[in-house]
């Protein structure tokens, strides 16, 4: 009998060995996938951006980047049905439960796809009523162009809210560099029908932002007919799936992702908002190219960190807390290095966008030194975040995301205009309102995985 025992216990600690070697193989494969195609991402969107304001110029530029902030308000509009499915998706595999898996899929896109079609429509009707150019701080020979563009984008965009349905279900599937790849297609694309747009001789909003548009929402529809009829053929959607059952299974959680993508996109977009209604459009050109520059720690820590979500899902699942902790004591030590390049990124700024973009566009060293502090902030914050969200225990996060939504915009507007601190302030102030976030998360997270977590903390 004791023998049986040990025989039992060895063969239980090589199944977990191996478990965890397919699980981080896994990982690191997409990790080195990710890496490869956001390099090619970010190589492609820094040449996008000279191309783009010499073939627009850099008032419809400052116009172009606010108008996609602003559909990208809607992309809540899923009501956080698709992280609500890439957690059930991923726990009904750990579980072998594959029909309910392929309900699951089911219901997403059909409740998905009705709700873009409701907006779609909503919003053709409202269009008739809105001049574009007040709400976006514009020139009036603009409002023929705008007042067509914007339903074109609207319709690209309710097509794209259904068919990247396809990118979570890979992600759930532990398939993580898939949203690289998609991304870095659909730049490569759109790099080249912007230079083709730059060989003729006539600039227009209308058609940059109608073809600009169109290209991820191609991709994303080929993508999902091939994977649909090929290696996700098991999991092809059919309406007789859908069932309010399992909706309310993806929509309990994904209800809570919800409010906290409303939270986030009112954060992280509203500063496009605030500058060009306080300081105008160059203002946000300014703003968006330091982003855009200090976004290069961002993105690499996000391909880091992104394969861990549905990682940790599995692994809660199968209480492998052993594995979570090992995870995260290495990405918190990878995070170490985020300090030291950020210090080495300011130092070379003023060089690097001189050497990007020209001096045409002078980007103030404050401004770069509050991005660079919002990225600090961030990326530690996205240490805690992503096992947070991957056990779906984010009845804490919903609430506090909430609070810093209120907050931010007229401590933004209050730095920004009253103490004169320019679009700087309206970093300043985001960062502001994150300070709390960067106690409380790393908090939950040792209560969680300590098994001390009780109320709010474990909901």
């Amino acid at each position: 009998m004791g023998k049986l025992k040990k025989g039992i216990l060895i063969n239980d600690i090589k199944n977990k060995i191996n478990i965890e070697s397919k699980r981080n193989k896994n990982i690191l494969k997409h990790i080195g996938w990710s890496f490869f195609f956001k390099i090619g991402t970010i190589a492609i969107s820094f040449t996008l951006i000279p191309i783009t304001i010499d073939y627009l110029d850099t008032d419809n530029y400052g116009v172009w980047l606010t108008l996609s902030s602003f559909i990208s308000w809607f992309s809540f509009f899923d009501i956080g049905l698709g992280n609500g499915l890439r957690n059930k998706f991923t726990e009904a595999k750990a579980n072998n439960n594959y029909e309910i898996a392929k309900a699951y899929v089911s219901s997403a896109y059909f409740t998905i796809g009705a709700i873009s079609l409701f907006i779609v429509l909503i919003f053709f009707i409202l269009n008739q009523f809105i001049d574009w150019t007040l709400v976006f701080n514009t020139k009036e020979s603009l409002s023929g162009d705008l007042s067509v563009l914007l339903p074109i984008i609207f319709a690209f965009f309710g097509l794209q809210l259904v068919s990247k349905l396809i990118v979570t279900i890979y992600q759930a599937d532990q398939h993580h560099s898939i949203e690289g790849k998609i991304q870095f297609f659909s730049q490569l694309l759109s790099l080249i029908v912007i230079w083709l747009l730059t060989k003729t001789n006539r600039s227009s909003l209308l058609l940059f932002g109608s073809l600009i548009s169109a290209i991820p929402v191609v991709i994303l529809l080929i993508f999902n007919f091939i994977s649909f009829n090929t290696s996700y053929l098991a999991y092809k959607p059919e309406f007789k799936l859908w069932k309010r059952e399992h909706l309310n299974d993806i929509s309990n959680l994904g209800f809570k992702f919800f409010i906290v993508q409303i939270a986030s996109l009112v954060l992280f977009s509203s500063d496009n908002f605030i500058i060009i209604k306080l300081f105008g459009p160059e203002d946000v050109v300014k703003y968006n190219l330091a982003f855009k520059y200090f976004s290069i720690v961002t993105m690499g820590y996000t391909i880091l960190l992104t394969p861990f979500w549905s990682s940790f899902t599995e692994a809660y699942v199968k209480k492998d807390f052993i594995w979570i902790r090992r995870t995260v004591s290495t990405v918190q030590k990878i995070w170490l290095l985020v300090p030291i390049l950020l210090l080495i990124m300011i130092f070379i700024s003023k060089w690097f966008y001189n050497f990007w973009i020209g001096k045409n566009i002078e980007i103030p060293l404050n401004l770069s030194l509050s991005m660079a502090l919002f990225v600090l902030m961030m990326t530690f914050n996205m240490i805690y975040v992503n096992f947070i969200n991957g056990v779906g225990k984010i009845k804490l996060q919903l609430y506090t995301s909430i609070i810093t939504m209120i907050i931010n915009v007229p401590l933004s507007i209050f730095f920004g205009k009253y103490l004169g601190w320019g679009p700087s302030g309206v970093v300043l102030a985001t960062c502001c309102s994150l300070i709390y976030a960067i106690i409380l998360r790393p908090l939950q997270y040792f209560k969680i995985i300590n098994n001390t977590a009780k109320g709010i903390w474990n909901k």
